[in-house]
Parts: structure tokens; C-alpha cells; sequence
């Protein structure tokens, strides 16, 4: 059987569902093409996904275990020996093993797409994935005018981390949110050309100094198993709520960002009111919390 060119994907998990239902929703809104969307969780909160879901259909579930046993060579529940940010990481990067598509667009359950979207916004002309793939430039001076230079500078270390397994030299290349647009055939370099004569898995060498994203694009400069066909990022991410008043500020909406990005990404780490399952923080504990968004968000006006 041909395997599909191309598939959506999101791993997730149960703080995330309520999220993960808005992405459903705007991938069946906006998917011109029907390009399948898969899902995984953990087996045991599949039944928790279907109530949350209430009947929605336009996906394919797996579960995150039938990931991990794709690859022989990891030893069963090695997620449990992991953080839950560690795994994840792990099980987005191992979906190519199931074989159900050549590439695949790696999605958050915090994604929004916002406008209509086709194969041909991943897939170049000769078949082959785009590669969001950038110095982060906008980003960083953002960061350093704002005075937020520790955010700049650990990104810059993590670059410099990566590069460093694989012997390169030059600028740091970045693809810092998703969508991420993956090829199947740059991860079987990964594991070919420097996994497997090491004796080593995904799972030993994706970590916090070294992320998935960073992994992908180094294979990809370094093994060339696919054209580099490099485009810029897919969303707009929030990636801190001050980052979000001060392009507010300037006269930043949904509507026009439909001119230059898919969608829209509203980080989970500080977007918490979509936090599943979170009913038992107290008036007070939300109270503070709005609290301290208005003041940066006046902040951002200075």
C-alpha cells in the first residue's frame, strides 16, 4: 500500500483536550484538501478524549504506546522514566515509524488555523516538504528591546548545543513552534547516520539541551536526504502574554494575520484558562492571575 505524502499530527494529553477540540474544529472548518489528522494520547485517556470530543469526527486515533513500540530497540513504558515534556518530544518524532504517511505537518494542541489550507502550503512542487527553517532574528531583538535577554541567550546556547553533536559550523537555524512540516526520510537519516552507529536511540539523545526541532533541521543540513526548500514560520506564536499586548498594541488581530500566517498559536504555559480539568483553583489564585496580565499588559505601552 502507498503510503499517504502527507498527514496532520498531534500528540496529546489530557490537560490538553479542551484545546486539542478547538484545533479539531479549525482543522475541519479550514482543510481544503482532507488532509488526514491523526491523534495520539496515552491509552488509558482515550475514553476521557471521546467524552471531551462529544461525538466530533474528522481524525484517526493512536495511541502514544503504539508509537514507542514501533521502534524495537526501546524498551517498553520508557515514557514513564521520562517528564512528560521529554516524551512527548519523543513520541512526536517517532511518528514517522507507524508508516501511515512520508511526511507529516506536527501540530500543538494549542494550534488555531485561522484561514483555509491545501497540501500545497506544505508540499513543494516536487513532492517534497517545505522546511520552516530561520535565524530568528525578529524574535531576539524583540526579546532584547523589551529587556528579556535571557530568553535570547538561552536560545542561542541551545543552537549552539545541537549544532555541536553533529560537527557543524555556521549560523544557528531555528524552527521554534509548530507547525512543524517533517519528512519521514530526514529522521531515518537521523537514525541511520547517527543514531544506530552509536548504539543509541531517539530517546537518548532528545532532551532539554537538545530539542526535537533542532534535531530535525541539523539532520537535515547534515544528510540532505530531501531538498532544503526553505519557507518562514506557518503561525503566529504568543509565546509570552507580553509579547501578546505589545503586538496587540501595534494593531496586531486575527483578522490580519490571515495575510501572512495559517494560524495562531496562544501559549498553554500562560493561555491556562483552557486547562482541562482545572476546577479547582481558587477565585483568588485566578483573580492574581488577570491581575498580573493587566499590569504587563500596561507595561507594554511603556
Amino acid at each position: 500500500m502507498r503510503l499517504k505524502d502527507l498527514a496532520l499530527y498531534c500528540k496529546s494529553y489530557r490537560r490538553d483536550f479542551l484545546r486539542l477540540k478547538r484545533l479539531l474544529a479549525s482543522i475541519s472548518r479550514y482543510n481544503a484538501d482532507q488532509i488526514p489528522f491523526y491523534i495520539s494520547t496515552p491509552q488509558d485517556q482515550y475514553q476521557e478524549l471521546v467524552a471531551v470530543f462529544g461525538g466530533a469526527t474528522g481524525f484517526n486515533w493512536v495511541s502514544d504506546e503504539s508509537i514507542i513500540a514501533a521502534n524495537p530497540k526501546v524498551p517498553a513504558d520508557i515514557e514513564k522514566t521520562r517528564s512528560g515534556g521529554l516524551s512527548q518530544q519523543a513520541i512526536k518524532s517517532e511518528f514517522w515509524r507507524l508508516g501511515l504517511a512520508e511526511n507529516y505537518v506536527c501540530l500543538d494542541s494549542d494550534c488555531i488555523f485561522i484561514k483555509e489550507f491545501r497540501r500545497s502550503d506544505f508540499l513543494s512542487s516536487d513532492g517534497n516538504p517545505y522546511t520552516v527553517i530561520y535565524q530568528n532574528k525578529e524574535f531576539f531583538q524583540l526579546s532584547i528591546n523589551r529587556g528579556q535577554d535571557k530568553v535570547e541567550a538561552n536560545l542561542r546556547k541551545e543552537g549552539d548545543r545541537v549544532k555541536a553533536l553533529f560537527d557543524r559550523v555556521g549560523p544557528n537555524y531555528y524552527c521554534p513552534c509548530p507547525p512543524f512540516i517533517w519528512s519521514a526520510k530526514v529522521w531515518q537519516s537521523l537514525d541511520r547516520e547517527y543514531l544506530q552507529p552509536k548504539g543509541l536511540t531517539f530517546w537518548d539523545i532528545s532532551n532539554d539541551d537538545h530539542p526535537e526541532t533542532l534535531l530535525y533541521l541539523e539532520a537535515l543540513l547534515n544528510y540532505r536526504p530531501i531538498p532544503l526548500h526553505p519557507i518562514e514560520q506557518l503561525f503566529r506564536i504568543y509565546y509570552y502574554d507580553w509579547q501578546y499586548y505589545l503586538l496587540r498594541r501595534m494593531g496586531e488581530t486575527e483578522g490580519n494575520l490571515k495575510a501572512n500566517y495559517l494560524g495562531v498559536i496562544y501559549q498553554s504555559n500562560w493561555d491556562s484558562g483552557m486547562d482541562f480539568g482545572e476546577t479547582t483553583k481558587s477565585f483568588a489564585s485566578l483573580t492574581l492571575r488577570r491581575v498580573k496580565r493587566f499590569w504587563r499588559y500596561l507595561q507594554s505601552y511603556f
